[in-house]
């Protein structure tokens, strides 16, 4: 019934598209490159709002823009058929379920955190080490095919590991991306369709220029004005602009700004990340988990909407802006060659992340070790849903914890 009400609807209305997407945000679980595949089965095999082609070119231009893909193939999807009221309502109904969801845990941690044992929690974090390692050895198969991207790998996680700060994971992707420049060649392009979706290219560099703007400017407004909610705002902005690859690179850059500062504990960044797992959706709504449990006013609801917004705002920036460059952007060689070494970079950044902060305060004895192995073999060879590992790694470190 649900469903044919949707088939019935005005499908260039911002409200059609909301209750499309949040069907998708509902039950869409495996992480973005499944969000892909969900997409694909909807919009091009189902309602035929795309070609083939199509797709693919905006699957590619959002794999080549900082931020979580699948958000903003969305995001890009409700602009073609609504505009800007689609774009909104795509990314609401694909975003609130886990934001919503996320937000309500941090609470429950905050107010009954004595009340849930300690072995739960412990066993939320060690599922994140087997969630990043299947990341990490995905990412690795499918961008760092050859030695010279595997030394590129290499050299990130060290480099990272030895500067533990933002600026130098932005570092290493500046200078991957002049690596792959210079020793790189890309493939040549083939003929494509052109995206249904018309913006001018003014508006275009309107969009570009507020991003750039809001990316420069909030460091700067944050030291001239000391406030919470504007250093909010601000780190979360920038991690939404500066990270490659996805929802779990955004862990490194997360950790760097919110648990050195003190504004999140340790402990309770990595079990909201394990439970990040367990619900639909997009990576990025981490953030309002964040955001819920912050040290510091404004927590709560109003702490994770403000997180939530200011991550996932450069992406609605970057998506309106490139959308009227890239039919020549994406025929530019020069451009894929960089982009192959800053996708190596990424999974150097994944990587790094994987030892510190995820293992190093995740695993302490050989039976987290063990309950680690086990989830990384039911994610990756048992083929698991996620969040049914996610649920099964916090009993089991409940019952170890109990037996301890």
């Amino acid at each position: 019934m649900f469903q044919h009400r949707i088939e019935n609807m005005d499908s260039n209305s911002a409200w059609s598209v909301f209750i499309i997407f949040l069907r998708l945000g509902l039950t869409s679980f495996g992480g973005p490159i499944a969000h892909l595949g969900y997409f694909r089965d909807e919009f091009v095999t189902h309602r035929q709002w795309l070609s083939e082609r199509s797709y693919a070119d905006l699957v590619a231009l959002c794999q080549f823009l900082p931020g979580p893909a699948s958000s903003q193939v969305g995001i890009a999807i409700g602009l073609s058929r609504s505009g800007y009221t689609g774009a909104m309502a795509a990314w609401a109904g694909f975003t609130l379920p886990s934001a919503i969801a996320l937000v309500l845990f941090a609470m429950g941690i905050n107010s009954y955190g004595d009340v849930i044992p300690p072995g739960v929690l412990h066993g939320l974090k060690i599922v994140a080490v087997a969630v990043v390692a299947q990341a990490v050895w995905g990412m690795a198969r499918n961008l760092c095919p050859d030695t010279p991207r595997i030394t590129i790998m290499a050299a990130a996680t060290c480099f990272v590991l030895l500067v533990p700060s933002v600026l130098g994971q932005v570092g290493v992707i500046g200078m991957a991306a002049v690596i792959g420049l210079l020793f790189f060649k890309s493939q040549q392009v083939d003929e494509h369709d052109p995206l249904p979706i018309a913006i001018g290219r003014r508006v275009g560099v309107f969009w570009l220029t507020l991003f750039f703007m809001l990316l420069i400017g909030l460091p700067m407004l944050t030291a001239i004005f000391p406030n919470q909610t504007l250093s909010m705002v601000d780190a979360f902005y920038r991690a939404g602009s500066l990270v490659f690859g996805g929802g779990h690179v955004v862990l490194p850059l997360l950790q760097t700004e919110v648990v050195p500062s003190g504004w999140v504990a340790n402990d309770a960044f990595l079990a909201g990340y394990g439970a990040a797992q367990a619900v639909p959706g997009p990576l990025f709504t981490f953030s309002a988990f964040l955001g819920a449990s912050m040290n510091e006013a404004p927590s709560g609801w109003l702490g994770g909407l403000i997180c939530l917004l200011a991550i996932f705002t450069p992406s609605f920036l970057l998506i309106m802006g490139a959308l009227p460059f890239w039919e020549r952007l994406r025929g530019n060689s020069r451009m894929r060659a960089a982009l192959y070494g800053v996708n190596a970079a990424v999974v150097g950044l994944l990587l790094a992340a994987l030892y510190k902060p995820v293992w190093t305060s995740a695993v302490y004895t050989p039976q987290d070790f063990g309950l680690a192995l086990i989830a990384l073999v039911a994610l990756m060879f048992w083929k698991l849903p996620p969040w049914l590992v996610v649920v099964g790694s916090g009993v089991a470190g409940g019952f170890l914890g109990a037996l301890a």
